[in-house]
């Protein structure tokens, strides 16, 4: 009987342990969502930026945007930002269950990310493309 405790015990230790193992970083939760927001938004689904490169692509766009306003092409920026909010809005009906783990914030900027790429603004590595964004608001 004391034997059988013990076995059980440790089993029990075993799975809780390989559970916590086991378990998806935030990183790979983020890619998951961006997954799911593929399809919503136009995007590719090999495109799976964690948060921190949904961050940058971003505030690359925002930096893009702002240059633009400064250097008296403020109608150009207008047109790139109405063209990426109308994105967002359509990608962003209802979050998918894969998105769930992560923060509003997060969230937020996961779908503007993915929204950049279904718009075709970024490069082969994921990257924020200006000249892409720029050349898409003259078709």
């Amino acid at each position: 009987m004391r034997h059988r405790s013990v076995a059980i015990l440790l089993t029990a230790c075993l799975l809780a342990a390989g559970a916590v193992g086991c378990s998806k970083s935030y990183d790979e939760k983020a890619q998951d969502c961006a997954a799911a927001l593929a399809k919503r938004t136009g995007g590719h689904r090999a495109d799976k930026p964690t948060v921190g490169e949904a961050e940058d692509r971003v505030d690359a766009l925002d930096k893009a945007l702002a240059d633009m306003v400064r250097s008296g092409y403020e109608g150009v920026a207008k047109d790139a930002f109405d063209t990426m909010e109308k994105k967002t809005e359509e990608g962003g009906k209802g979050r998918p269950d894969a998105c769930e783990p992560l923060s509003k914030h997060d969230y937020t900027a996961m779908l503007a990310a993915k929204a950049i790429d279904g718009l075709g603004w970024t490069d082969k590595s994921g990257e924020f493309d200006k000249l892409k964004m720029v050349e898409s608001l003259g078709d």
